[in-house]
């Protein structure tokens, strides 16, 4: 009996891996025709001094479906091991679209650091409006996320 309740504990532990997993690949990237994500710059470079760099083609990784190019190997490898720490929040859409309901495209040079995750926004105009009130744009984009992330760009501006 002892060991049927640990299977069925284990068999529920894997059924949860794998929804969750599903959810991820659900999640719509913001990515361009080739699955570049952010527009080529590399995710690790926002969390270093130099600040954002473009990626070269012969360091890349990808990460739920999408391609991400760095500026060396170690940046690479660094993604590799943690990707879920680097790449940016809300499928690499514009932060502040997202806490309007909204999945817009980003200038990969508006761009911010909050609590060690990587926001993005469809530009510095933009960006300066998400910046008068960073904790509520963000609560109120997670709160939009849950409801919009396997939705296309599309099928949110047809509503």
């Amino acid at each position: 009996m002892k060991i049927l309740n640990t299977l069925k504990r284990f068999a529920a532990v894997v059924a949860v891996a794998f929804s969750a997993g599903g959810f991820a690949a659900d999640v719509q990237l913001n990515t361009d025709a080739n699955d570049l994500a952010i527009h080529g710059y590399d995710a690790v470079s926002y969390f270093t001094e130099t600040g954002p760099v473009k990626g070269e083609q012969e360091y890349s990784a990808s990460y739920r479906d999408a391609i991400y190019l760095f500026s060396s190997a170690e940046n690479r490898d660094a993604f590799r091991a943690a990707p879920q720490k680097y790449a940016p929040q809300f499928g690499g859409y514009c932060a502040m679209g997202v806490a309007l309901n909204k999945k817009l495209d980003v200038d990969p040079l508006a761009w911010r650091i909050v609590d060690g995750k990587l926001y993005l926004n469809l530009n510095k105009q933009v960006q300066a409006k998400w910046l008068e009130d960073v904790p509520g744009n963000i609560a109120t984009a997670e709160r939009n996320w849950s409801g919009i992330h396997n939705l296309t760009v599309a099928q949110l501006d047809d509503e």
